[in-house]
C-alpha cells in the first residue's frame, strides 16, 4: 500500500520541522492507510484511466480467496455488478455506466461477479465509494475508492426485503411489489401514451378445497397454481398474488386484445387442470379472468386495478371460467350478486323460475329417449337471467341445495306425463352431491312422485371428484342403492380423467359441446376425440350422447364416429312443459332433424347502432350481424363494392373496412383485421384509440348517433345518402 501510495503521491510543500516528526508526509499517510487496512476496517482499490482495477488492498484480495495476479487487470465491471433488485437502489445505473461517466460512485452496493454466476448459492457483497482523480494536466487518470464486505448484512436485508415485497408461500411478488411497478410503469408511459394490460385472476372453487381437503392441501395447490402461472406468463409480465385465491398479472407495452384474450384462455385451461396433492389426493379448480388496458380504461394504478376488479366480476358473474375485457357499463360485483342472490330467493318463494326440457334423441329412429331439464328464471324486471350467472351465485351459497330440490321434483313431476320409455335428466351441483343428506332427498322425490328410479338420470360434472374419495364414492353407492342413473356431463373439458370412469359406476358419457363445434375442421383433432370417447363408453358398457350438434356437417361427422344419441338444436331447442306434453298427445314422440347444411360458429345477429365514416363524414347506420371477418349492416344507400369505410363500434373501437355488397340500404362488409373475441360471447377490436383522440376527432359519445354537429357532419358534404332504420335494441 505504501508502494502505491508514493508512487501516485504529488511533490509536498515545505512543512515546519515539527511535523516532520511523523505527524504529516506521504510516508506517515501510507503507515496510516497501512494500518486501516490490516485492522480490516476497510480496503482501498484503484483503477487506470481505462477502468481496469490496478489495486486492491491484499486483506481484501485474501477474502475473495483469489490472488493479486487473477484479479488485476480486469474491467471493473467485470469484477464488480451493480444488484438491479436491491430494495435501496432500484434506480441505481449499471456499473459500467457509472465508471465510462467518470462520476463519483458513492455507497454502491455490488456483487463480485468474476468467475461467479448469479444462481450460486454463496454470494459475496460489498459497499464501494469511488472518486475519479485526474492528472496535472486534468486528464482523468482513474478511480480511487474504499470498499467494505457487507455480505452478512446484505443478505439479512435481502431476506427482510423479500418478506415485505413477495408472497411468503409462493414467492411470487406481493399487493405491495406490483403495485409499486404498476405505479412507477403508468407514471413513465402516460407521457408517450404506451400500454399496459393489467390481469385480475380468481380461483373457482378453491374454498370448496379448502373446506374439503383442508388449508395444507389449499397451500399446496396455491404453490402449483403460481408455478403454472409463471411457466405460463413467462418473461411477458410479473405475475403476483394478491393474497388468498386472488393473483394479478401486469403486462407492459400490451394492448392487443386478441393477444390478451388468447393468453387469458390459455390461463384458465392450464390452472384447470386436475392438481396432484399429497397423500394420493386430486383437486380440481377453475379460473376466473378480468383484464383492463391502460390508459383506455384507467392512467391511474387506483382507476386501472378497479377496471380489472369490475371485469373479473363480470367473468364470475357470467358463468366462471371465463375472461371479460372491462367496458363501461360493468358494475359493482358484490351488490349485483348480494342483489341476485336476494331477488333469486324470492324468485323461488314466488314461483318466477320454471324449467325447459331439451330432447335427446337417437339418430336412427328420431325417438326422444331422454329430456334434460333446464332451470329459466324471468325476472319482472331485467327479464331472461341466463343460468350461467345465477347457478353460480346460488352456489356460493346455501341457495344451491334448495333451487336443486325444486328442479328435482318438478322435473320428476312432469316426466309422469310421459311415455315410460322417455327418460328425465336433471343437472346435480358439485355442492349438492357433497351434502350429505343428498340422497335422502332424491328418495323423497322418488317416494313423492312414484317415478320408476331408473327413469330419472342424474348428471355430474368432473367437479365432484374434488374432495374425499371415500365420501365421493359412499355418495355414488347410496345413489346407486335407490336405482337411479348417473350421467358424467361435459365430458373431455379439462378435469377429465380414465380413473373417474373406472371407479364410478356411470351409466352414460355426454360428449361436450367445445368438440362437436370444432369437429368439421379438419385442422383439429376434435373428431378423432369423439370417435375415441364413443369407444370407450362402448367398451365401458355406457351409452354416449353427443350435445351441441346444430347442423348436419356435425351430424354426420358425429353419426360416422359411432354417436347413437345427439341432443342439439338441429333436432330441438330446450322447450317449455307444455309443448313437451303437445308432442307426447300427439302420439309417438319423435323428431326430425332441421338445421343449416354447415356450422357457422362466429355469425352473431345483433341490433347495435355504429357509425360509418366516409371521407371525413360520419354516417349513423345499424349493425344487423357480425362475424370476425366481417358485418351486415343497414342505413346508407349509394355504397358501392370496393367503397372503403371506417366502423365506429364504440369505446374507442374504430374497424376499418371494405363493402363487399349492397342492396338498397342494406350493405355487407369485410373487415381489414378481424375482430377477436371478447371473452363474453361477443367480438371486439384487436385495438383501440383513445377516448381523447375520439373527442378530438368530434366524434359522439355513443356510436351511431351522431348529431348535426358530429363527426364533420357540419362541415363536410355527405357522397351517400342516410336513411332512418327501424326495430329496436331491446
Amino acid at each position: 500500500m505504501a508502494s502505491f501510495l508514493r508512487s501516485r503521491s504529488t511533490p509536498q510543500a515545505e512543512v515546519p520541522a515539527a511535523a516532520s516528526a511523523g505527524v504529516t508526509g506521504s510516508n506517515f499517510r501510507a503507515r496510516v492507510l497501512d494500518q486501516f487496512e490490516q485492522a480490516g476496517i476497510g480496503w482501498i482499490w484503484a483503477t487506470d484511466r481505462d477502468g481496469r482495477l490496478s489495486y486492491l488492498s491484499p486483506r481484501a484480495v485474501e477474502a475473495l480467496g483469489l490472488t493479486m495476479e487473477e484479479l488485476l487487470g480486469h474491467q471493473i465491471e467485470e469484477v464488480f455488478e451493480v444488484d438491479q433488485d436491491n430494495p435501496d437502489q432500484h434506480n441505481a445505473r449499471p456499473l459500467k455506466f457509472q465508471v465510462r461517466s467518470h462520476k463519483k460512485i458513492r455507497d454502491q452496493v455490488v456483487r463480485f461477479t468474476l468467475d461467479r454466476v448469479q444462481q450460486d448459492e454463496r454470494q459475496v457483497w460489498w459497499n464501494i465509494t469511488g472518486h475519479p482523480v485526474h492528472d496535472a494536466n486534468g486528464e482523468f487518470d482513474g478511480y480511487r475508492g474504499s470498499a467494505s464486505d457487507v455480505t452478512s448484512e446484505y443478505e439479512r436485508k435481502i431476506v427482510d426485503s423479500r418478506l415485505a415485497e413477495f408472497d411468503s408461500l409462493t414467492g411470487l411478488a406481493n399487493r405491495h411489489n406490483i403495485n409499486r411497478v404498476l405505479d412507477g410503469t403508468l407514471a413513465a408511459y402516460k407521457a408517450s401514451g404506451r400500454s399496459c394490460a393489467l390481469m385480475m385472476l380468481d380461483l373457482d372453487k378453491f374454498k370448496r378445497v379448502n373446506d374439503t381437503l383442508g388449508h395444507q392441501a389449499g397451500d399446496e395447490l396455491l404453490k402449483q397454481v403460481a408455478e403454472r402461472l409463471t411457466n405460463i406468463v413467462g418473461k411477458r409480465g410479473l405475475v403476483a398474488r394478491l393474497g388468498g385465491d386472488e393473483f394479478q398479472v401486469m403486462l407492459a407495452d400490451m394492448d392487443d386484445r386478441g393477444a390478451l384474450g388468447e393468453l387469458a384462455d390459455k390461463i384458465i385451461q392450464i390452472l384447470s387442470q386436475p392438481y396432484a396433492l399429497e397423500d394420493d389426493k386430486r383437486a380440481m379448480i377453475g379460473a376466473s379472468v378480468g383484464i383492463a388496458i391502460a390508459p383506455f380504461d384507467g392512467d391511474t394504478s387506483e382507476a386501472l386495478i378497479r377496471s380489472a376488479d369490475l371485469s373479473l366480476y363480470a367473468s364470475k358473474n357470467g358463468g366462471r371460467g371465463q375472461f371479460r375485457f372491462y367496458s363501461s357499463d360493468l358494475k359493482d360485483e358484490e351488490e349485483v350478486r348480494q342483489m341476485m342472490l336476494d331477488d333469486l330467493r324470492i324468485a323461488l318463494e314466488e314461483g318466477q323460475l320454471f324449467l325447459h326440457y331439451q330432447p335427446v334423441v337417437s339418430i336412427k329412429t328420431g325417438h326422444v329417449v331422454c329430456l334434460e331439464a333446464l332451470m329459466r328464471w324471468e325476472h319482472p324486471d331485467r327479464g331472461f337471467v341466463s343460468p350461467g350467472q345465477f347457478i353460480p351465485v346460488a352456489e356460493d351459497s346455501d341457495l344451491i341445495n334448495n333451487l336443486g330440490e325444486w328442479a328435482l321434483r318438478e322435473a320428476c313431476k312432469a316426466a309422469l306425463k310421459w311415455p315410460k320409455s322417455v327418460r328425465v335428466a336433471v343437472n346435480v351441483s358439485a355442492v349438492q352431491f357433497a351434502n350429505q343428506g343428498f340422497p335422502a332427498v332424491v328418495a323423497s322425490v322418488l317416494a313423492h312422485t312414484g317415478i320408476e328410479p331408473d327413469r330419472l338420470e342424474l348428471e355430474l360434472t368432473e367437479s365432484i371428484f374434488v374432495g374425499d374419495s371415500d365420501e365421493t364414492e359412499r355418495m355414488f353407492k347410496a345413489l346407486k342403492d335407490l336405482g337411479v342413473r348417473l350421467a358424467l356431463d361435459d365430458f373431455g373439458t379439462g378435469y377429465s380423467s380414465l380413473s373417474y370412469l373406472r371407479a364410478a359406476p356411470f351409466d352414460k358419457i355426454k360428449v361436450d359441446k367445445s368438440f362437436v363445434d370444432s369437429c368439421t375442421q379438419k385442422d383439429k383433432n376434435s373428431a378423432k376425440i369423439i370417435a375415441a370417447i364413443v369407444g370407450l363408453s362402448n367398451a365401458l358398457g355406457m351409452e354416449t350422447t353427443v350435445e351441441g350438434v346444430e347442423a348436419f356437417d356435425q351430424l354426420e361427422v358425429v353419426k360416422a364416429k359411432g354417436a347413437k344419441l345427439v341432443q342439439g338444436y338441429i333436432y330441438s331447442r330446450p322447450l317449455p312443459e307444455d309443448q313437451v306434453d303437445q308432442h307426447i298427445a300427439s302420439g309417438e314422440f319423435t323428431i326430425t332433424p332441421d338445421g343449416p347444411e354447415t356450422y357457422r360458429p362466429d355469425r352473431r345477429t345483433v341490433f347495435r347502432r355504429v357509425g360509418a365514416i366516409h371521407s371525413d363524414y360520419y354516417y349513423n347506420a345499424v349493425m344487423r350481424d357480425i362475424s370476425r371477418n366481417g358485418a351486415g349492416l343497414e342505413g346508407i344507400v349509394g355504397l358501392t363494392p370496393g367503397t372503403q369505410l371506417v366502423l365506429d363500434l364504440g369505446e374507442g373501437q374504430l374497424a376499418v373496412c371494405t363493402v363487399r355488397r349492397t342492396k338498397s340500404s342494406e350493405f355487407a362488409v369485410e373487415f381489414e383485421t378481424p375482430l377477436v373475441n371478447d371473452g363474453a360471447g361477443g367480438l371486439c377490436t384487436r385495438h383501440r384509440v383513445s377516448k381523447y383522440t375520439i373527442a378530438s376527432a368530434g366524434l359522439p359519445a355513443k356510436p351511431g348517433t351522431a348529431g348535426p354537429n358530429e363527426g364533420h357532419r357540419d362541415k363536410s358534404t355527405p357522397r351517400f345518402m342516410e336513411v332512418a332504420v327501424g326495430g329496436n335494441n331491446g
